[in-house]
Order: C-alpha cells, then sequence, then structure tokens
C-alpha cells in the first residue's frame, strides 16, 4: 500500500487548491458544476473555502466538543478576482493547522474511528479539496491529475466514513443499504494497494489488501477515487476493469450517497 505522508498531504492541499482556483477561473463563476449538478462555480469556490477555514479553526482550537463547532462561515469574496488570493490563504491555512502537533492533540474526530481527531481533518479538508478540484477541472474541461499516494489515501477515508459510527447516525438509509449477508467487494489499485469490503448483517466494514472477492474493480487510484466518490461512471472510468458481479459494485455506489457534499 502506498502511504501518503503528512508532509504530501499539507503539500497536496495547497496544489490542489491552487489548481481549482484556475480551473474556477477558467470556466466563471456562473458555470454550471457537471458532477455536483446543483451548484455553480460561485458555490464550489465559497464551500472549499469555506470547509478550509472552518476545520482549520477546528484544529488550531483543539476543539474536543462537538457542541463548540465553529459556527460562523468565512465570507467568499464578491470579485472572482480576489478569489484565488482568498482560496490559497485558506488552504494555507489549513495546511498550517495540520501541524504534526496537531496531528496527535486531542480534537474531536467526527468519525469516531481510530484515528486521532488532527488525522480525521486532515483527510477531510483534503478530500473536499481534491475531489471538488476535480469536479472544478470537469467544468473548466481542463485535464486533471491525483497522485496516487493521495488518491490511496483518500479512498481509505472515504471507506472509513461509510464504515463509520457517524455514518450510520447520519446516513441510516446508505449504512442500511451498505449491509448484506457476507457479498465482498474489491477496489484494487494498480498503482497504490487495495481495499476489500465485506457486507455484514450489521454493516459493512472495510481492510486493506487482497482476497477473493465477488466483485473486483481494478483500475489507477486516481480513478477508483473519482468512481467511489461518483464522479466517474463504473463503467467506462480510464483504465478500470470489473471481474465479477458488476451489479453489487453498482449497488455500492448507488447507495454511498456522495453526490455534492
Amino acid at each position: 500500500m502506498t502511504e501518503l505522508t503528512a508532509d504530501h498531504a499539507r503539500q497536496a492541499i495547497v496544489e490542489h487548491t491552487r489548481r481549482l482556483a484556475e480551473s474556477a477561473a477558467a470556466a466563471g463563476p456562473g458555470a454550471a458544476v457537471p458532477t455536483t449538478p446543483r451548484w455553480t462555480i460561485t458555490e464550489l469556490v465559497e464551500h472549499v473555502g469555506q470547509t478550509q477555514h472552518w476545520v482549520a479553526e477546528i484544529i488550531e482550537r483543539r476543539i474536543t466538543d462537538p457542541t463548540r463547532l465553529p459556527t460562523e462561515s468565512a465570507a467568499l469574496p464578491a470579485d472572482p478576482h480576489a478569489w484565488p488570493g482568498w482560496l490559497a490563504e485558506s488552504a494555507q491555512r489549513a495546511a498550517g493547522a495540520c501541524s504534526d502537533d496537531a496531528l496527535v492533540a486531542p480534537v474531536f474526530n467526527a468519525a469516531g474511528d481510530e484515528r486521532t481527531g488532527g488525522q480525521f481533518w486532515m483527510f477531510s479538508v483534503l478530500n473536499e479539496t481534491v475531489v471538488h478540484g476535480f469536479d472544478a477541472d470537469n467544468a473548466a474541461g481542463r485535464p486533471a491529475g491525483i497522485d496516487a499516494d493521495v488518491a490511496a489515501a483518500l479512498i481509505g477515508h472515504h471507506l472509513a466514513m461509510l464504515t463509520s459510527p457517524t455514518w450510520r447516525m447520519l446516513r441510516a438509509e446508505s449504512a442500511d443499504a451498505l449491509r448484506g449477508t457476507g457479498q465482498t467487494l474489491q477496489w484494487r489499485a494498480t498503482d497504490a494497494g487495495a481495499w476489500f469490503v465485506e457486507r455484514r448483517p450489521d454493516g459493512a466494514t472495510w481492510q486493506p489488501g487482497t482476497r477473493p472477492a465477488d466483485v473486483t474493480v481494478t483500475g489507477p487510484a486516481s480513478s477508483l477515487l473519482l468512481t467511489l466518490t461518483r464522479r466517474l461512471p463504473l463503467a467506462g472510468a480510464a483504465g478500470v476493469s470489473i471481474t465479477g458481479d458488476p451489479a453489487l459494485a453498482q449497488h455500492w455506489l448507488d447507495n454511498t450517497a456522495h453526490v455534492s457534499d
């Protein structure tokens, strides 16, 4: 499994935000975002910048009590020409907040899993930046690029969220749909590792590694990430192949509730 270092994660937050800003400028503020149909570029930029500031504040203040999470959002500048600077500021703040010290400090972990709060929020803000960066690239008709270690880390984060106590609490319909009677799925990256999912009666679980599965979806980590987050279709994603029961993989995607959030 390719490991993502904290340094690379911080750099990726800044770099993908820079590319998002370029794509937003190329597309224009009123442009529709095909992969998040309810949003325009303006709404996408606002969401990413506000999320980065929000996460940074959680880590900076070392918030451990979820009732004390920030309630105010950073204001998007009215002038689109100011957006690149505003996004650069939010990205730098988020990356800076995810210091090595912060990654081991007590901070609320919204997933309720074994990660520290700092680790959870670093991967969360990286996910928001990378996936919505793809949305902006797609809207502008520009090529997207996601390093294999970044994509692999975000696949693990994605699966951790879908199998977390928080997901069961907030997205009960999705969590219930992902239950099963032992059906197994495998997402195998040709450049970064593999993830094995089992649908059990008490909920879905996942673990890294390869095992025999009812369906295996194979491809570059970046394509798998964008397929799992429903940015690319299961059939036709670049370099992706399927062995076994494709309906099982499609059912998983159809019930993960990741569209525009």
